[in-house]
Parts: C-alpha cells; structure tokens; sequence
C-alpha cells in the first residue's frame, strides 16, 4: 500500500518535473561553483564590474524580447488555435529580438561613455548575437513546456551549464579576460536550438504569419509588464541603498541579498516551471483546476518553507565559516530576506494560477500597486539604515502576497470568471 502511494506520487506530471529541475540545478550549482573559484582568482575588479554590467544588460534585454510572455501563450492556448498561435509567435519573436540587437549595439556606446571603459562596447554588442537566435527555439521549447517534458528543459540547462563552464574555464587560463564569459553565452546558446528541435517535430514556417498577433501581441504584452516590474523591484532597493547609505552599506545589503535570496530563488523557480504547464492542461476544468492548484501549492510550500527556515536558522553559524567572519554584520539582513522569500513565492504562485487562465492584465495590476508600495516603504526605511530596508521588503510582501492570493483565489474558485483563451 504504501509503495503504490509513493508511485502515484512519482508519476505525477507536477513532482517529476520537479526532480528533473531539481537536477539540472543541482548539477548546474556544481559546475558554477568551479566556475566562481576560477573567476575569483584571475579577474580583476575591472573585469568583474564588466562582467556585471554585461550579465545585467543581458537580463533586462530578455525582459524585452518577450520570449517568456510568448511561450506562455503558446503553453495557454487553445489546441485549435496551437498552430497558428506558434507561427504568430515565431515570427513576433524575429521583430522584437532583431530590435533588442540593434538597441544593445547602440546602447554600448553611451553605457561604455557613462562607465568611462570603452573595452565594454565589443562585448556587449557580441553578446546581443544571442537574441538572434531566440526566435529558433522558443516556440519549440514551449512546446516541450506544453507537453509536460520539462526534462527537455533540464537537458538543455544541464548541457549549455556543462559546456558554458568549461569553456570559460578554458578561456579564463588562456588569459581572455571578459571574453571568456562573452564567448561562452553565445557557443553554447544553439544547444537550446538542438536539443528543443530534437524533442519537438514543430520548426518554423517559412512565409510570414500574423494571424493571432493581437491574442498574442496582448497576452505576451502583459507578462512583459509583470517581467519588467519584477525587475525593478529586484534592482531599486540597491540603487536606494546605494544613493542614500553608501557603498559599503550596499556591498553589505548586497552580498546579505544575494546569499539570503539568490539559492532561494532558483529553488522557486523550480516549482514555478512545472506548475504553469501542469494547471493549463485543466485550465478549463475550474474542478481539477483547483485540486492540481492546491495540492502543488502543498507540495511546494513544504520544500520552501522547510529549506527557508533552515537556511536562516542556521546563517549565523554558516555565514562566518563559509564566507567570512567580515560578513557577521550581513546576518540580520540575510535572515529578514530569508523569510521575505516565502510571500515572494506566494505571489508568483498565485501569477501562474492567473496567467493559466488568461488573466495576465489583473496581475500586472497588481504589480503597479505592489511596486509603488515597495518604492514607498524603501525611501521611508532607508532613513533607518540597512536592516530596516531589509525589514520594509519583508513588510511589504507579507501584506501584498497573502491578499493577492486570498483575492485571485475568490476570483478564480468562488465565482463565474471565464477562462480565455
């Protein structure tokens, strides 16, 4: 009896998708840290800073090519539309992606101009190669995501994480400076192309197609939104900190930031990848909706609560030995964003449940409201210090996450809102 139960639960879609996840980041956190040894002992200050500056223009450009927002149409859509959806998106993906190549390699110019190093202006442009090649695989990865194979998803991060380590390993000996991590994000970016292609009988039509651009244009338009607004909530708290309590101030609210939510959220995001797939499939099933809803918001909540709460117990112990006695100050700071993580999951959670049944706009909403209340409380903490800060982000997120929630659950479970498609 009782092993009949853990094989029911083994081949449910939601936890096997976990542990392909769970895997690939595993395997990934393995070879990263190698990576970091490597960097630390041969890079500069410089070419650290470079390397910031090239890894966050590269994460705000992804926020603009829309590739998440149209994947999620494609995982959402009606079966009768699938096709037609799939060539709308493919070719959306070519428009907008061509524009952020173009907007990176002009922008290299004033970036390099207002951080005084013209060395950043070739890597830069080098790097938006990148988003050239995203229109060949995200609609096939979707695909994949649709179908519930997010070991496709595993594979492709395990395989490009494997050779984009080793390269940049390679490269860094060779004395290649910044293009050692350059070079790597755009080699090993096709594995995304092949093995998604390999998994996946779809490939792109060869006459342009528009058909479902305004379905399309409109969904994607709306999580692009929520995309942005996440990163700026991710990035203002630093830019206040830093502005008003100075940089050593901020290198102690980053570092406490990074170590606190930083692993935490990777270990969202796990979760967040198999649950969206796994409610559309009964997206128009309000019965079986719920049920998968709730039963992974369960399963879920148990991990991140239980890893949470032992990775904040135990800071003041791990803290000094792993990183330092230097960073004992940061301790408060990483424990308040600890526990700042589980409303943070909380609210993506209940975004997914939203975006399954095609109501992306009502969580932009809510993220307008959500980051003026953050802007709000970060300026009026920041008077107080560091620790205060950290505090407002947890305030804040206790208040906003439960109510979403607790509003989208009524919405969704309590009353006649249709789903769209």
């Amino acid at each position: 009896m009782f092993i009949k139960k853990i094989k029911n639960i083994l081949s449910n879609d939601f936890i096997r998708n976990i542990g392909w996840l769970s895997s690939a980041e595993l395997i990934n956190r393995v070879f990263r840290l190698g990576t970091t040894v490597v960097l630390a002992r041969m890079f500069s200050p410089t070419e650290y800073g470079l390397m910031a500056i090239i890894y966050t223009a590269f994460e705000f450009a992804q926020v603009f090519t829309l590739s998440q927002g149209l994947g999620a149409k494609i995982i959402q859509g009606e079966e009768d539309h699938l096709n037609a959806i799939c060539n709308t998106s493919y070719w959306l993906n070519w428009f907008l992606c061509i524009f952020i190549f173009l907007i990176q390699c002009i922008a290299a110019f004033p970036i390099a101009y207002f951080y005084g190093n013209e060395q950043i202006i070739a890597p830069l442009c080098a790097t938006s190669l990148v988003y050239l090649m995203f229109p060949l695989f995200v609609v096939s990865s979707a695909l994949n995501k649709r179908n519930n194979r997010l070991e496709v998803m595993a594979l492709c991060n395990v395989t490009q994480s494997i050779l984009a380590n080793i390269m940049t390993i390679i490269f860094v000996l060779f004395g290649m400076g910044i293009w050692s991590i350059v070079l790597p994000m755009i080699l090993t970016t096709p594995v995304w192309i092949i093995i998604n292609w390999k998994y996946h009988p779809w490939r792109p039509p060869l006459f342009l197609q528009l058909d479902k651009w305004k379905e399309v244009s409109q969904f994607g338009g709306n999580l692009f939104g929520i995309k942005l607004l996440d990163k700026l909530r991710a990035n203002l708290d630093y830019l206040i900190v830093g502005a008003f309590l100075g940089i050593d101030e901020l290198g102690v609210y980053y570092f406490a930031f990074n170590a606190g939510f930083g692993i935490s959220r990777n270990v969202i995001s796990i979760f967040t990848s198999a649950l969206f797939p796994y409610l559309c499939q009964v997206r128009t099933d309000l019965v079986q909706l719920k049920k998968r809803y709730f039963n992974s918001l369960k399963k879920s909540f148990m991990v991140i609560i239980s890893f949470i709460m032992l990775q904040s117990t135990l800071a003041p112990f791990y803290v000094p030995i792993i990183f330092g006695k230097q960073w004992t100050s940061a301790i408060p700071i990483l424990v308040l964003v600890c526990l700042s993580v589980i409303p943070y999951a909380l609210f993506i959670f209940t975004a997914e449940l939203m975006n399954t049944i095609g109501k992306p706009n009502l969580t932009l909403y809510w993220n307008v409201g959500y980051t003026f209340l953050f802007i709000i409380a970060l300026l009026i903490s920041v008077q107080s210090g560091v620790v205060w800060v950290a505090a407002s982000v947890l305030i804040t997120q206790l208040l906003i996450a439960p109510t979403f929630c607790i509003w989208s659950n009524n919405l969704v479970f309590n009353s006649s809102t249709k789903v769209t498609n």
